[in-house]
């Protein structure tokens, strides 16, 4: 049985990492993970235990509990979460607790796809580092924050664009410099600016790149 193609797409926060990995699955037809939502779910559900983000212990049980069926979850898009998931993440436990989810799904991914996108901070570095197509998305700090603003103004939050710009850079500090898995593209991996692209654009561009890799690789496989 030929093992399914995989396209890892990392990135730093609010560059559209998310929608363009969606995208790339649906044409393709592909599974789609969300390896953040992990994490997410893993912070909701310290907090909602009255636990505080930094307690390792606590978040490495939180891990082991994870159902990924509650991904869609409402509360796992607020700020709140999303910074706790940032702190967790850091620890080594609460990785390893989570590696082997994100492993079995892009070797297995659901409803026997052909192929699985993963998206996240290091699939093409350590999850799948053998992963067909790679891509790295990144945007100025400045044009994240101003997306990620839009988005909590819309969604109804009252919070300044300064203090949406403070909290992407301290992420974006968390996610370099931690220890295990650290935030960086992969060797072999595209970079893409999603600086001045929309998400019509920052698509045509990963898809150009991504499409040439998938078919080689089914083309190979078929004559394997």
């Amino acid at each position: 049985m030929n093992r399914p193609v995989i396209i890892a797409v990392d990135g730093t926060a609010a560059s559209g990492k998310g929608t363009l990995a969606r995208r790339l699955a649906q044409h393709f037809h592909f599974a789609h993970l969300d390896s953040g939502s992990l994490y997410r779910l893993v912070a909701l559900n310290l907090l909602r235990s009255n636990q505080l983000p930094g307690d390792e212990p606590g978040a490495a049980a939180a891990a082991s509990a994870v159902n990924p069926a509650d991904s869609l979850h409402s509360n796992l898009r607020t700020d709140e979460i999303a910074e706790a998931a940032s702190i967790v993440a850091a620890f080594p436990r609460v990785r390893a607790a989570l590696f082997d989810y994100q492993r079995t799904f892009a070797a297995n991914p659901p409803n026997a796809a052909k192929g699985a996108v993963i998206d996240g901070r290091d699939i093409g570095t350590v999850v799948c580092p053998h992963a067909d197509a790679k891509l790295f998305v990144d945007a100025q700090p400045q044009a994240r924050a101003h997306r990620r603003w839009l988005e909590l103004e819309e969604a109804g939050s009252v919070v300044s664009e300064a203090a949406v710009l403070a909290d992407i850079r301290a992420r974006d500090e968390r996610d370099r410099s931690r220890k295990i898995a650290p935030l960086r593209p992969a060797s072999d991996a595209i970079l893409l600016d999603t600086t001045e692209l929309d998400i019509d654009a920052a698509f045509a561009v990963a898809l150009a790149f991504v499409e040439p890799k998938v078919e080689e690789t089914l083309r190979t496989r078929h004559r394997g």
